[in-house]
C-alpha cells in the first residue's frame, strides 16, 4: 500500500494535524509526518516532493497557515495528488491561507480542505489510495456505513424524546 506524506509548514500545527494521522492509523494507512518549509527549507521541500513517488508516497496532505504557499510548492513539485490543509491564525485568522490554497494555476491542482480540516484530509487520502487497493475502498464504505448507523441512532433518540415533550 502506498503511504501518506503529512507535511507541516510549521511544528505549530502538530495540534491539529495529529487528528489526520489518527484517521490514517484507523485504516490502516501507513504515514510519515514532517515539518518542512517552502520559505525557511525550500531546498528540502522540494527534494522531499521530487522524491516522493519513488519513496513509495501516493498522496500528500500540506498544512501552512498564512500565505500557505507549502500545497502549491509540492504541487510544482510532484506529480502526486496534493491536498492542502489551510491553518486559522495570524492577521486574517486563516482566510488568507485557505485562498492561497486554492488558488493555484491551472495544471497544478491543490485539493484543498476547510481551516484546521487535517482529518477531512485524511479521509480524502483513504479515498484517493481507496481507488486502486479493494481492501481499503471496503474499510471505506464500512466506516461509512458505521456513520450513517450512528446518525440513524442519534435520530431515533431525539426523535423520541421530542414525541415525549
Amino acid at each position: 500500500m502506498k503511504k501518506v506524506a503529512i507535511i507541516m509548514g510549521s511544528d505549530s500545527d502538530w495540534g491539529v494535524v495529529k487528528g489526520a494521522c489518527t484517521v490514517l492509523k484507523e485504516f490502516g494507512v501507513p504515514y510519515e509526518a514532517h515539518v518542512l518549509s517552502a520559505h525557511r527549507t525550500p531546498e528540502a521541500a522540494s527534494a522531499f516532493a521530487k522524491a516522493a513517488r519513488a519513496n513509495g508516497y501516493g498522496v500528500i496532505l500540506c498544512a501552512a497557515g498564512m500565505a500557505a504557499h507549502l500545497a502549491g510548492a509540492f504541487a510544482a513539485n510532484t506529480t502526486l495528488p496534493v491536498i492542502g490543509i489551510p491553518m486559522k491564525g495570524g492577521a486574517l485568522d486563516g482566510l488568507d491561507a485557505l485562498l492561497a490554497t486554492v488558488q493555484m494555476p491551472s495544471g497544478f491542482p491543490v485539493a484543498t480542505v476547510a481551516l484546521n480540516g487535517a482529518k477531512n484530509a485524511a479521509y480524502l487520502a483513504v479515498a484517493i489510495l481507496a481507488v486502486a487497493d479493494e481492501s481499503l475502498a471496503e474499510k471505506l464504505e464500512q466506516f461509512r456505513a458505521d456513520t450513517a448507523a450512528a446518525i440513524a441512532k442519534k435520530d431515533a433518540a431525539i426523535a423520541a424524546e421530542a414525541a415525549a415533550l
